[in-house]
């Protein structure tokens, strides 16, 4: 008997046919079959810490987005032709154009041929001659140092130099694959639990999901202090003071987490704000953490960037020999090169020894993309007054950021003219975190389907209009409340047209529950 005719009889014979029935080539398959059942590594046994773990931006919703993107692909009939993923901060997937001064140096970069192209400026060639120089065989293709390339380390401690007016040493400069990877890898040094304590990390409620993830991968305690949406998501010391205290029964608080241009929330840190953090940090000796990647997206007139690095220096000891790194991206800003996996660490006043072993652990991951350390090198040393890609370079940057500002306003401005929706002003980044008021039916609806009422609405919006969003829930909001993020990022006339069907969809939403 073959194994399919095994199979069939069986069916038809349930539990009337036993193994000892069976011929015993048979037998060995059927135990065979059975032992390549037992997976080593099963739902039940696997690692709890990354079963925890969550990342809204790309979770169910996005999965959805993505199966339904095939179906109109196959010929299925929607109330919509496409499908519009505003759940994430991705520039070029949205349409915006590369930057031509930064894709030459690239081009250069991985084409070293391209050096005798007439039609490519000198300053590009420059550029890329410096990236060339600094790795080994001349070749993009070769592992950098596992802290990066060491003239682009030095460039970028030029820059932080320019942009704040304090000295920066190149030695305190790690690159890594986007500011994500600079972020867990500087927050692996926290994992220490003594006496079975865990380490505590304070993070914004709302927040971007990168840090609730990496809390929960590296088994620490997350410790939320909620923004007050009331002041345009400002940072009220007494709730930092309220969150920390409580925390102090249930973990050792280890580090203060700030996203300054704020993710999801658009909000600009003020000066004041940031000094009341800083002595707040250092009262309590916290490990700062400032996630400043959306530096370059200030938009709302009387908004201004403030590094925490430039404010902790203009303070003066002791707050200048606090422990502070700070993230940037090329992910961000104007450039929006996410695929490409550009970033940096400043990190500054860490013990000497601890420093070793930070390195040492970096080191394990060899080096970060040589490719990403070349965009790192555009944004950080960009074209100068004089130079022949300057100006084309300006209208590029000025365009792509006055475009985003009119685009932040265009989102705020329809929000709130929509019946049950308020928006803040979005003052920078690239996200609105708008305030949804859901009537009791809908709540009830979102509970029998086993949904919480916010992931609840965002699927029926996805479902009914195309538009994928993620609710306000994957980032955390304040209980009884609901809001969903959407990034700024479609081009103004596919922007306008997502707004409307926006304002369509919550009108019926409200008739259909009301």
């Amino acid at each position: 008997m073959s194994f399919v005719g095994f199979r069939i009889m069986s069916r038809r014979l349930g539990s009337q046919l036993s193994v000892r029935h069976l011929p015993r080539h048979t037998r060995c398959l059927s135990s065979h079959t059975a032992k390549m059942d037992q997976r080593v590594i099963t739902l039940e046994n696997m690692n709890p810490l990354v079963k925890k773990m969550e990342y809204a931006v790309r979770g169910p919703l996005v999965i959805r987005a993505t199966a339904i993107e095939k179906e109109l692909q196959a010929g299925a009939k929607k109330p919509f032709n496409s499908v519009t993923k505003a759940n994430i901060g991705d520039a070029h997937a949205m349409g915006q154009k590369p930057i031509t001064f930064l894709r030459q140096v690239v081009s250069i970069c991985l084409m070293p041929s391209l050096l005798d192209d007439p039609n490519i400026p000198e300053d590009a060639k420059s550029r890329a001659r410096h990236v060339l120089e600094g790795c080994k065989g001349s070749s993009l293709g070769s592992y950098s140092d596992s802290a990066g390339i060491e003239i682009i380390r030095r460039h970028v401690a030029d820059y932080i130099e320019r942009r704040d007016g304090f000295p920066s040493s190149w030695e305190n400069i790690v690159l890594c694959a986007g500011a994500s990877e600079g972020i867990r890898g500087t927050m692996k040094l926290m994992i220490n639990h003594e006496n079975g304590i865990k380490p505590g990390v304070m993070i914004p409620i709302p927040q971007y999901p990168l840090y609730s993830a990496t809390i929960a991968e590296f088994d620490l305690h997350q410790i939320g202090y909620y923004l007050d949406e009331s002041k345009n998501w400002s940072l009220d010391l007494d709730e930092l003071k309220r969150a920390y205290d409580e925390a102090k029964s249930v973990c050792t608080p280890k580090a203060l987490c700030v996203i300054n241009p704020g993710n999801p929330t658009g909000n600009v840190l003020s000066r004041e704000n940031i000094e009341g953090i800083i002595k707040f940090a250092h009262e309590r000796n916290l490990f700062l953490f400032a996630d400043e990647v959306y530096q370059d997206n200030v938009y709302a007139e009387g908004s201004k960037f403030h590094s925490f690095k430039r404010v902790l220096m203009e303070m003066g000891e002791p707050y200048s020999k606090m422990e502070l790194a700070s993230f940037m991206s090329c992910s961000k800003g104007y450039m929006g090169e996410c695929g490409l996996r550009g970033g940096y660490a400043e990190i500054i006043n860490l013990d000497p020894s601890v420093k070793a072993m930070y390195l040492k652990s970096i080191s394990a991951k060899l080096c970060p993309t040589t490719l990403g350390q070349a965009v790192m090198e555009c944004v950080v040393n960009p074209p100068r007054e004089g130079e022949p890609s300057y100006e084309s370079f300006m209208k590029e940057k000025e365009g792509i950021l006055s475009s985003l500002a009119e685009r932040a306003k265009m989102v705020a401005e329809t929000f709130n003219s929509v019946s049950g929706m308020t928006c803040n002003t979005v003052q920078g980044a690239m996200y609105a975190f708008p305030q949804i008021t859901l009537p009791e039916k809908a709540i009830e609806a979102a509970k029998n389907a086993g949904q919480a009422a916010d992931v609840f609405y965002a699927f029926q919006l996805l479902e009914n209009t195309g538009i994928c969003i993620v609710p306000g829930s994957g980032f955390g909001q304040r209980p009884g409340t609901y809001h969903f993020r959407t990034t700024i990022l479609p081009q103004p006339d596919k922007l306008k047209v997502m707004l409307e069907k926006f304002r369509e969809f919550h009108a019926n939403f409200l008739k259909l529950y009301e």
